[in-house]
């Protein structure tokens, strides 16, 4: 079976961290990621979705993602069965996510004007560190000489 969901979203809220009792670090926060069409009076929609990271993932999400953060998300979609007050069985969906990545510089997501110095990186569900593909360099301002 096959259970694969890439999502990439502005963060609504600053992330959740909490902890279970055994002391393993959750944390919860949803993304906003617009459709790719327009509805009938040309305006997109945009989707709101639960997200939940676990371990070094969550504890990554705490410390380097905020409100207004672009984030790429990587994992799977669960549904949860609950109860609600009146005793009605709910459903809801949410997305555990494995990895977590930037999706935009520092700079464009807090307008602070620093930049990040990496464009994208994140724990997978191991705990290990993965890094992007892309790095800062410094690029003369004359690249006339650059080879592409």
């Amino acid at each position: 079976m096959l259970n694969h969901i890439v999502l990439m979203g502005r963060l609504t809220k600053d992330p959740e961290l909490r902890h279970t009792q055994s002391g393993i670090a959750v944390a919860a926060f949803s993304i906003a990621v617009d459709r790719d069409y327009k509805n009938q009076d040309g305006e997109k929609e945009t989707d709101f979705i639960d997200i939940v990271a676990w371990r070094s993932t969550a504890e990554f999400v705490s410390k380097y993602f905020s409100k207004g953060r672009m984030a790429v998300v990587d994992g799977r979609l669960q549904i949860r069965g609950w109860t609600d007050k009146e005793g009605n069985k709910r459903r809801s969906a949410e997305v555990v996510a494995s990895s977590v990545y930037f999706g935009d510089s520092k700079k464009d997501g807090d307008g602070s004007g620093s930049q990040a110095s990496s464009s994208s990186g994140g724990y997978d569900t191991t705990g290990n560190y993965q890094s992007g593909t892309f790095s800062q360099l410094d690029i003369p301002e004359d690249d006339s000489d650059l080879p592409f």
